[in-house]
């Protein structure tokens, strides 16, 4: 299994029965305890994609492998649900950076959010803006000093005093079908088909740690 502490960031006591349930659909799927890069895929139905929806792809299964051993376990699953249901809007915002961030040096330069936006466009279909659009709204709108790069700090100011551009953001990395997806897995038991996860709260407390 991965780092616990760095997933949970001390949170590490998951509340019992929901999360139970969520443990035994995923070893049943993984009796290895680690979910692939192709698993990943494999679940959400997305094989054969073009290169760029594929770079978002792995992409988005690096940033959920929380301690970079190549590999999802279950906590970093249940972290990974947990952020996209009910994380703070600060939270998603530092995952939407890592995302962005394809290097990982801490700043998102113009071709990096060119690149990521091309990718998500090949996934989701037409957005309201071409990537080239984006990225320039994006960079005229936040890059306070004009440098050409984007801090985290720059990135989350701006987003949060921008509604119109956190908005468009937001519905780019939309992941409710990813979610539906899981939720609608084949259940083999009587227990797991009772399970309706209507409650956001019965998820757990697991969270991202950026």
């Amino acid at each position: 299994m991965g780092n616990s502490e760095s997933i949970a960031g001390g949170q590490k006591v998951v509340p019992a029965t929901e999360t139970y349930i969520w443990y035994k659909k995923f070893m049943r799927e993984y009796p290895s305890g680690l979910q692939t890069l192709h698993e990943f895929k494999s679940l959400l139905g997305l094989q054969g994609l073009n290169p760029k929806a594929n770079q978002h792809v792995d992409q988005v299964y690096n940033t959920f492998d929380i301690n970079k051993d190549g590999f999802i376990d279950f906590l970093e699953f249940i972290a990974a649900i947990n952020l996209v249901i009910r994380g703070k809007m600060e939270q998603k915002l530092k995952w939407y950076f890592k995302l962005y961030d394809a290097d990982g040096n801490g700043s998102i330069d113009k071709q990096e959010l060119l690149n990521i936006f091309m990718a998500v466009q090949a996934l989701n279909g037409q957005q309201t803006l071409s990537p080239e659009e984006f990225t320039n709204l994006v960079f005229h709108k936040i890059d306070i000093n004009n440098d050409g790069e984007l801090t985290l700090e720059e990135f989350i100011n701006g987003m949060e005093k921008d509604q119109n551009l956190l908005e468009i953001v937001s519905k780019s990395f939309d992941f409710s079908n990813v979610l539906k997806i899981i939720y609608n897995q084949k259940q083999q038991d009587s227990e797991e088909a009772s399970f309706k996860p209507c409650d956001k709260s019965d998820l757990g407390t697991v969270e991202m740690k950026w």
